[in-house]
């Protein structure tokens, strides 16, 4: 038996201990916390951190990337669901692919861009062995978003911007919520924007800490 094998028995009583956690820091969205119940966190980091993957904490998953705290995943699918449920949701930086996986399980339609391709292919295997079929990949620059499949009715950021891109408000939907964290350094913040039939309504939610969303593919 492999170690990720034996970490698989085990998770659902682990991921159970994950949801009552992320319970008491106000998770308080029941289809959130169920997708997170049903996603095997342990297979989208390295084998040698797979003991580690059901804290409550970011993990490397390398070429200087983070898989995102589950918390952190929890709190920005909840903002992203506000209001009128989603349709169609675009990610910027799939990195290892689990923000992804709880959308898919969430909404009918999920489009996920990634500079780096090496982490886009680990991804793209792991969606396949999940049998997540709702999910489209692409291998370009996160800051131009999709524009061939805009509008959307959600976009979110894996990675924090200085500035909020243009690109990624224009090819929001009417009512569409964009949930970002744009800052550098540990200057962040995380927003939420919504797009309106005159403009964007802006709401900062809480202080965050991402990758910076760079430019250019690899």
């Amino acid at each position: 038996m492999t170690q990720l094998e034996g970490i698989g028995m085990t998770s659902r009583r682990t991921r159970s201990r994950l949801i009552e956690r992320l319970r008491g820091q106000g998770i308080v969205n029941e289809t959130v916390l169920e997708a997170i119940w049903e996603t095997p966190r342990h297979i989208f980091v390295d084998e040698a951190l797979a003991t580690r993957a059901y804290e409550d904490t970011a993990l490397p998953i390398g070429f200087s990337q983070t898989i995102s705290a589950p918390v952190t995943v929890a709190r920005m699918t909840e903002a992203l669901l506000q209001g009128v449920p989603p349709r169609k949701v675009l990610e910027i930086g799939t990195g290892s692919g689990y923000q992804a996986a709880i959308l898919a399980r969430l909404v009918p339609e999920v489009y996920t861009v990634e500079r780096i391709q090496a982490l886009q292919r680990k991804a793209q295997q792991r969606f396949y062995n999940l049998r997540l079929r709702n999910i489209r990949l692409n291998h370009s620059d996160g800051k131009q978003g999709w524009p061939e499949y805009a509008p959307f009715d959600g976009i979110i950021a894996t990675a924090a911007p200085a500035v909020v891109p243009e690109a990624l408000l224009e090819q929001l939907a009417v009512g569409g919520r964009l949930i970002i964290p744009v800052g550098s350094g540990v200057q962040q913040e995380l927003r939420r924007i919504i797009r309106t039939e005159t403009g964007y309504q802006e709401e900062r939610l809480h202080e965050a800490t991402f990758v910076p969303m760079l430019t250019g593919n690899k």
